[in-house]
């Protein structure tokens, strides 16, 4: 997790306005000047100073919420930040996910004549999980985010935040086994 070469490959998304948000120089640094840039790179570099190697996805959870909430306090903060097997979605604002899979059904979208039949594009093993500021489709059960809330995905599942973020230690998971979580 270090600011390396070795280093994993992120993604990150900022719908917001954190006007007040100049942090420290961090492992990695902006190339421009924007809001969106500042948070990225102190994301990183926080989870940099936290993981010399790669977390548990309790630790990982943990850390990613108590850095958004830092950068928060500043503004609007809405993200999207994945390494391409986990999807961390912070509302600060609005935030909306439905999560699908088999059996697939037609979703008809909300801002025009349109629908997808996603039948005809996925398969029995598929899952997925669609993130936006307001519901798409006006037929599937979108579920609203409570600002403030970090929710984490993988391979198209939400994971229960509230037990990701347990200070407990893995053996209280179940009967000594590791949860399926970390």
């Amino acid at each position: 997790m270090g600011a390396d070469g070795d280093a994993e490959s992120w993604s990150f998304a900022h719908n917001g306005d954190l006007k007040s948000f100049s942090p420290d120089a961090g492992a990695y640094t902006p190339e421009g000047d924007t809001d969106s840039e500042r948070a990225f790179c102190h994301l990183m570099s926080g989870l940099a100073d936290r993981f010399r190697s790669a977390p548990s996805r309790r630790a990982l959870y943990v850390a990613v919420h108590e850095l958004s909430a830092e950068i928060a306090v500043h503004g609007s903060f809405n993200f999207l930040l994945s390494n391409g097997e986990t999807l961390f979605a912070h509302c600060s604002t609005r935030l909306h996910y439905v999560a699908r899979a088999y059996p697939f059904s037609v979703a008809s979208l909300v801002d025009c004549e349109r629908s997808i039949d996603f039948r005809n594009h996925h398969g029995l093993d598929d899952r997925m999980a669609v993130i936006a500021t307001e519901p798409l489709t006006s037929n599937e059960s979108w579920v609203a985010f409570v600002p403030g809330e970090l929710k984490m995905f993988v391979d198209g599942k939400v994971l229960d935040g509230a037990a990701l973020s347990a200070r407990g230690s893995r053996s209280e998971a179940g009967a000594g086994r590791p949860c399926a979580l970390c």
